[in-house]
């Protein structure tokens, strides 16, 4: 998969393509429909499909201090719509001058100069030029005087995350912010990731018998509930069982709010350094202070034995 920041790294010689545009944070299962179909129809035509994102969130450049926690920084965007099959991704550097585009000058620079649009995907409130002006039907018009056709999809799917309510990068951040990493897990179609470089903390897991990788997380990530949770944490591609903690380690004092898991029975690990990736599948308690160490290992025991119960059961079944 092709990628490209900036227009001008698009090739001189990039013929049509297909194209959808979004922030697609998450990637989840509703944007998966859009994108899926992008790729659907760009083999169809027998041409390239286009992801055409933005860095940073145009929230951040239009209301400065309002990013949105981020639920999937951009390679990692980047992974998931190559695993769906497409072909290029285009990140445009969101600046104050971009903002300014008006919806037609968008679609001339953007759509048609660069990319060569013959069909753009796209779901049905999709908005974007100078004040979100542009809708899909502004889009659709221009269509007729650009040669290209566009396609609305629904992307709203349901089920039991939320209550019921139609799937989000909105309602995966609440319910991650929530603790409720089963139901974000629902929404996005896989565990909710945080990823970053391992760091040196207190050291008091390696000193009580439990070393923990402290993840230095990336800025605006989204972080689940402070807590303790059953996943994974990846290092070169090794995805190990884990206890995960997160918030400020009451039982020392803490202040600063960490991300630290524990790669079960694995006491040999020397992460310092490396950039390693924890997915969040269960919640299994709440964070506490114990009245003394034993009674906290105790709990830590019982912890890693039901992470270990919860990933085993889930690679039973996926």
């Amino acid at each position: 998969m092709q990628r490209w920041r900036g227009l001008e790294d698009i090739p001189q010689d990039w013929g049509r393509s297909v194209v959808t545009i979004g922030s697609y944070d998450g990637v989840h299962r509703g944007h998966q429909l859009i994108i899926g179909r992008a790729v659907e129809r760009a083999r169809e035509l027998g041409i390239p499909s286009v992801v055409v994102t933005f860095d940073p969130h145009p929230s951040e450049v239009v209301r400065p201090g309002s990013h949105p926690p981020l639920l999937a920084p951009h390679h990692r965007r980047a992974e998931l719509m190559a695993e769906l099959g497409v072909d290029a991704v285009l990140i445009l550097p969101f600046t104050t001058e971009f903002s300014k585009l008006s919806p037609a000058d968008f679609i001339a620079k953007v759509l048609v100069d660069r990319l060569h649009a013959k069909t753009v995907i796209e779901g049905p409130n999709f908005r974007f030029g100078h004040r979100a002006a542009g809708n899909v039907a502004f889009l659709t018009e221009l269509g007729a005087t650009y040669d290209y056709t566009v396609e609305v999809i629904d992307l709203y799917v349901t089920g039991e995350a939320g209550g019921g309510q139609p799937f989000s990068s909105t309602l995966t951040r609440r319910l991650i912010a929530e603790g409720d990493v089963t139901g974000a897990a629902e929404i996005l179609g896989r565990p909710h990731r945080v990823e970053g470089i391992v760091v040196r903390g207190a050291q008091r897991g390696r000193e009580l018998g439990f070393p923990t990788a402290n993840v230095e997380t990336l800025p605006h990530t989204a972080i689940p509930a402070d807590g303790v949770y059953a996943g994974w944490l990846e290092v070169d591609g090794e995805s190990m069982p884990a206890a995960i903690s997160v918030g400020t380690n009451p039982q020392f004092d803490g202040t600063e709010r960490t991300v630290e898991a524990y790669a079960i029975d694995r006491v040999d690990l020397d992460l310092y350094g490396l950039h390693v990736a924890v997915d969040f599948l269960a919640y299994v308690r709440g964070m506490l202070k114990f009245d003394s160490i034993d009674e906290l290992l105790v709990a830590m025991a019982a912890d890693v034995k039901r992470s270990s119960e919860l990933t085993a059961a889930y690679a039973r079944t996926h």
